[in-house]
């Protein structure tokens, strides 16, 4: 007999799946519209990557891994925001043309540290299991498109991520150009859960990561769709539990975090 905590968890990712196809239909409609008007306008138009984590995955003004229970009369959490205020700043919009050439010392360890202002936040990167993803996060830090970012989305149901990387906080901000999925056969994804610690790319699809990103602050029930990139230590988990603990504005454990979560600096290093 299915559990009522295993029926939970296949509708939320049944949930998650049928958005994220929605999302990729949406994208694949707004190209075909964006190709037209610069067609008229003689401008060529750079298309924005949209994530998810899950909805990661992606965002998208909908509740992609909210608890399928989840009632809708939710009051939204009153935690107070354990965060300190964002310094002055603002953010820089930045767009390219195309993924950056990969320029990676292979002898190298290369660790993101996101001083947030939550807490400074480690990842320690996977640079020989995703080199072109380690490669575009250690190009967009140095260029600081990251820096004064909000974190956008926290999923407390059925999944649990905080998702990052949206210079317009809109869930559906990019770079301008497309990763190719990677590291994707992990054995850490075997279970389809991707484990606490985990860091991965939030997508719109197959091969379509920009700069948002996920981090999971306990074991999440999610197909192995999105490039795992990076882990985190004791010390990050902590912050990320602090803003977890805060909860989200819906109640209905999906929406933006209560906490004021924002990417003062990001920076990659080598060692």
């Amino acid at each position: 007999m299915v559990s009522q905590e295993q029926r939970r968890r296949q509708l939320a990712r049944e949930k998650f799946l049928r958005q994220q196809q929605r999302r990729t239909e949406t994208r694949r409609k707004a190209r075909i519209r964006n190709a037209v008007v610069a067609s008229v306008l003689g401008v060529v138009l750079v298309g924005s990557v949209a994530l998810y984590t899950t909805g990661t995955l992606r965002e998208d003004g909908e509740n992609t891994a909210a608890s399928a229970d989840a009632s809708p009369s939710a009051e939204p959490s009153k935690a107070p925001d354990p965060c300190e205020k964002p310094a002055a700043g603002k953010v820089e919009e930045m767009t390219f043309k195309e993924e950056p050439k990969l320029d990676l010392d292979k002898s190298a360890k290369y660790t993101m540290t996101l001083d947030t202002t939550c807490g400074d936040i480690p990842v320690a990167l996977d640079a020989a299991g995703a080199p072109h993803t380690v490669n575009s996060f250690k190009f967009l830090a140095g260029k600081g498109y990251f820096d004064h970012t909000k974190c956008h989305r926290l999923t407390t149901q059925g999944i649990y991520v905080l998702q990052c990387g949206d210079p317009t906080a809109s869930g559906s901000g990019g770079p301008g150009y497309e990763l190719k999925d990677e590291n994707l056969k992990s054995d850490a994804l075997k279970k389809n859960t991707y484990p606490t610690g985990t860091v991965a790319m939030a997508n719109a699809g197959p091969n379509t990561n920009g700069s948002q990103f996920f981090l999971v602050y306990k074991d999440s029930p999610l197909p192995p769709n999105y490039t795992p990139f990076g882990k985190l230590d004791a010390k990050g988990l902590a912050v990320l539990d602090k803003i977890a603990k805060a909860g989200e504005s819906t109640g209905a454990g999906d929406g933006a975090p209560n906490a004021t979560v924002v990417i003062e600096k990001a920076t990659v290093t080598a060692s």
